[in-house]
């Protein structure tokens, strides 16, 4: 254990050293540690797995159930600014004591398994939860869904938002061996929704195999009758109404009543998807797509309403990331590109970028050598009714609030 009062960001730092592989998939040494970590489970406990929108919906869902009165514990990763985002009860972020005192639990309780960044992380966030005494947990799966670490607590339901192509090398060449990665938060006698329009097999053969009573769009629910919620984008009411269905098939009655969910979807933000500012005349869009179909999205919001001037595009990616499969689909809507090297050690270097993305789209694509010189440059192609658009990847959209000093943290 690190010296008593030692501070959240030496505890961080230490994380990281702790385990030798930043992933290791299995739920084995979580268990383990579960099982001496003494904590007070709430009566709702909900699992949000899928490859896109988990974070939009584990955002609905929390505000939903606090607006019924509930009081909640989210867990959601990674964060955009700073790690205390990831560990919110009551929809302000912990602060940095109530974690250090988590992490100290969990290393007396640890017993010398080797728990990696996000295990660690993970089971903290399940102490600041219990030490709160919470109605109900809602825990975003990190990767996959069988072996992630939030697959150690048992949820008393479940929402798979949908299945794409991503962390190939993880859990899968093709979507159906994703899907049956993904479909492991599934339990015996739990309501599981299945938000996506076309749903893989292994789905529904995981369900019936173990059980769980499956909601699938368009037969056990629609999108007649929800509101837009407050996110950019048409499609996120299709993840309003998978969120609805899963917190309805809870029997929380309160939680999905039309007067509060007409009050409440509408006002419901998330930063960095979607996220559209206006700084000293620019209009900045920011979004943390890292995928094909996140992308795909994406171009759904570039293309709402009339935009008359041009797009300049700022982006940065990770190194696993198919730069191919994010940048085709949004090279209609952008006239110019930057590309720089994202803040992660797994980051693609930005003339690599810069030449696949040049490839990709048949256009020239500005090296940066900084995010500093991106921004400048983006700022100096701006004009009248034009906007800057930062996308690629949550190492990017984070350290650009940042820069533009437009994150804020949810104060207690």
């Amino acid at each position: 254990m690190l010296p008593a009062g030692s501070p959240l960001s030496a505890w961080l730092t230490w994380l990281e050293t702790l385990h030798p592989s930043e992933i290791e998939l299995g739920l084995e040494r979580v268990q383990d540690v579960l099982g001496r970590l003494p904590l007070q489970r709430p009566d709702h406990v909900f699992l949000i797995a899928g490859t896109n929108g988990k974070g939009s919906s584990v955002a609905m869902t929390d505000a939903l159930l606090r607006a019924a009165g509930l009081q909640t514990g989210v867990y959601t990763s990674p964060h955009i600014i700073d790690y205390n985002e990831r560990i919110a009860v009551n929809g302000a972020f912990a602060s940095d004591s109530e974690i250090v005192a988590a992490f100290e639990k969990v290393e007396i309780a640890r017993q010398g398994v080797s728990l990696t960044y996000f295990e660690y992380g993970t089971l903290a966030a399940l102490v600041v939860f219990s030490a709160a005494d919470l109605d109900a947990w809602v825990l975003e799966v990190g990767m996959g869904g069988r072996l992630d670490a939030t697959n150690a607590i048992e949820p008393t339901a479940a929402l798979i938002t949908n299945v794409t192509l991503d962390h190939c090398d993880w859990l899968g060449e093709d979507i159906e061996t994703i899907a049956a990665e993904k479909a492991g938060v599934m339990r015996r006698d739990i309501p599981v929704v299945y938000g996506g329009i076309d749903v893989p097999r292994t789905v529904v053969t995981q369900a019936e195999k173990v059980g769980a009573k499956l909601l699938l769009r368009g037969r056990d629910f629609t999108l007649e009758g929800v509101p837009q919620p407050g996110l950019a984008g048409a499609f996120q009411v299709g993840n309003a109404a998978a969120v609805l269905a899963m917190l309805g098939a809870s029997g929380i009655a309160a939680a999905t009543a039309p007067e509060l969910v007409a009050a409440v979807l509408p006002q419901v933000q998330l930063t960095g998807r979607g996220q559209r500012v206006e700084q000293d005349g620019t209009t900045w869009l920011l979004d943390v797509a890292h995928n094909p179909a996140a992308a795909e999205a994406l171009v759904d919001v570039l293309a709402q309403g009339q935009h008359e001037g041009e797009t300049t595009a700022i982006i940065g990616m990770l190194d696993d990331k198919d730069v191919e499969g994010v940048v085709v689909p949004l090279c209609e809507y952008v006239d110019r590109w930057i590309a720089v090297t994202a803040d992660s050690h797994r980051a693609l270097p930005a003339a690599e970028l810069a030449r696949r993305l040049a490839n990709a789209c048949n256009r020239p694509c500005l090296v940066a050598d900084s995010l500093e010189q991106a921004i400048d440059s983006a700022r100096r192609e701006a004009g009248i009714n034009d906007r800057i658009l930062v996308t690629g990847s949550f190492y990017l959209v984070g350290p650009v609030l940042n820069q533009l000093r437009l994150y804020s943290r949810p104060q207690k």
